[in-house]
């Protein structure tokens, strides 16, 4: 019984250590981008007084756990954490869907048309992006052109220190 005390707190610990650092680091898209600190502060400095402890940490740890053990007998099954990982990406991807939604919903109906989505298809942005594929300016973009894109991306995100390409 003591040893699986001492795993389920050390559990607890770890899930509340990895909720803590993903939502200081998560950047989100569109609106909320850049939110991260404020989702942190929001996801966990309950009694609102500006600063985060550990007790409020291991609070909202103690209620994920509590959330995702379904079944209510102390321990998570691969399938219950595989439901609540769903659960959480399902919620993000509504909240994502209807920022799309109010972003570009012209009439307001809380709907996109196909006019509506094409608009925003057809916006500067779009036309930036595009641009910026079609390295050589001549109105198409080639599939040298959208690798070099991808491989800029890479470099961008890890630097030069990732694996070596070499040309045949």
């Amino acid at each position: 019984m003591k040893r699986t005390s001492l795993i389920a707190a050390a559990a607890l610990i770890g899930v509340a250590a990895t909720a803590v650092i993903a939502t200081a680091h998560d950047r989100g898209n569109g609106p909320g981008e850049g939110r991260g600190a404020a989702m942190l502060f929001e996801r966990f400095d309950t009694d609102g007084d500006g600063a985060i402890t550990l007790d409020e940490v291991k609070g909202a740890a103690t209620a994920h756990f509590t959330e995702a053990d379904t079944d209510g007998d102390g321990l998570l099954t691969a399938e219950e954490m595989s439901a609540a990982a769903g659960a959480r990406r399902a919620e993000r991807q509504a909240a994502r869907i209807a920022t799309r939604i109010e972003r570009h919903d012209a009439n307001g109906d809380g709907m996109l048309s196909l006019e509506e989505i094409t608009e925003a298809a057809q916006g500067k942005r779009a036309e930036r992006m595009f641009d910026r594929l079609d390295t050589d300016g001549d109105g198409t973009i080639t599939q040298a052109e959208a690798e070099a894109a991808q491989m800029g991306r890479w470099h961008d995100r890890w630097g030069r220190h990732g694996p070596k390409h070499e040309d045949n």
